[in-house]
């Protein structure tokens, strides 16, 4: 016959409990053995994967914006006087759709990139206190146009041609 061991309970079931939970408070990791040496390893792998996508991800220039397709031409709008104006004049937009500054103080200038086939206009529109106000117009700093606003809500258009993409 083969030696057996048996364990003598005491009494209670609360003893084997209480037995129970001072072994998991010896071992944290709750495994027996080495186990919490596998979880750990296991873990460190993982946190250098997820690491690595990460890194891969910022790194990673294709969503950068690309450069515009069309080429454009800069384009600087001025307008001088006193007071203020309405002013609207052709953006970055390619749309075509117009920018609008309500009260803008004068003198007022902004230099922007206009598609190539575009047609740069500035406009600007006295207040009902008149005055007069000149807008100009230039392209790749070169000068084309001037116009003078003058008077109770004055108007005055700046306007210039720029050569079609591929000319």
């Amino acid at each position: 016959m083969e030696p057996t061991e048996s364990t003598e309970n005491t009494g209670s079931t609360e003893s084997t409990e209480n037995a129970e939970n001072s072994d998991s408070s010896e071992n944290p990791e709750g495994t027996a053995g080495g186990g919490g040496r596998a979880g750990v390893l296991i873990a460190a792998v993982l946190l250098l994967a997820c690491a690595g996508l990460v890194g891969y991800g910022l790194l990673d220039t294709e969503d950068e914006p690309k450069p515009s397709a069309t080429p454009t031409a800069a384009v600087t709008y001025e307008v001088t006087g006193d007071g203020t104006a309405e002013i609207s004049y052709l953006g970055p937009d390619e749309d075509g759709s117009a920018t609008v500054v309500r009260d803008a103080e004068l003198p007022w200038r902004h230099t922007v990139q206009v598609p190539l086939g575009e047609t740069p206009t500035v406009a600007v529109v006295l207040g009902e206190e008149g005055g007069q106000a000149a807008c100009t117009l230039a392209i790749r700093g070169q000068h084309v146009q001037r116009a003078t606003a003058m008077g109770e809500f004055g108007r005055a258009t700046c306007t210039g041609a720029l050569p079609a993409a591929g000319d």
